[in-house]
């Protein structure tokens, strides 16, 4: 018989989860982005508002598929987005939202990624068929390289699960 242990989450975490911030759809949003899967249940869309002139994103909001932490560190990511340039906000790390949301147990340290990963995502599809900025690295990122990773993951048990099933 296994037997599991309650994570352990901070109050920050528990109060997003409970009360998330900038949940929903951005009807006029110029950049969006979506990472992860359905089946392995965590997953994460973005919406921003970005200004065209001086690239400071004016509204963030997003919907998610997942746990507490998964919807906790989009919901303060999204915060802690607006009113930052483009360059500013892609400086947070995974571990910039693990530190707002008063850490994250070490299991769940990929949803701080994901939510990167998808911010991150919503960037490059802003600059996408425009002068790519200086400051936007041409490799992916550690953050988009989890989401990616995580996609393919899931497409490739998704296969086996099939297969197994004919």
């Amino acid at each position: 018989m296994a037997s599991r242990i309650p994570l352990l989450y901070s109050p920050k975490v528990l109060e997003l989860f409970r009360n998330p911030k900038n949940q929903g759809r951005l009807e006029d949003a110029n950049a969006t982005a979506l990472v992860g899967s359905l089946a392995c249940g965590d997953m994460i869309a973005i919406y921003l508002k970005i200004n065209e002139e001086t690239q400071v994103i004016e509204k963030a909001t997003f919907e998610s598929y997942g746990c507490a932490a998964n919807i906790a560190a989009a919901s303060i990511l999204t915060d802690m987005v607006k009113g930052k340039t483009l360059e500013e906000a892609w400086k947070i790390d995974w571990r910039i939202i693990s530190d707002e949301l008063g850490g994250l147990p070490a299991v769940k340290f990929h949803c701080g990624a994901l939510a990167v990963g998808a911010l991150r995502r919503a960037i490059r599809a802003f600059f996408s068929g425009k002068a790519r900025p200086e400051w936007l690295p041409k490799e992916l990122t550690f953050e988009e390289k989890q989401a990616l990773e995580e996609e393919k993951l899931m497409e490739m048990l998704s296969k086996k699960i099939k297969a197994a099933e004919k």
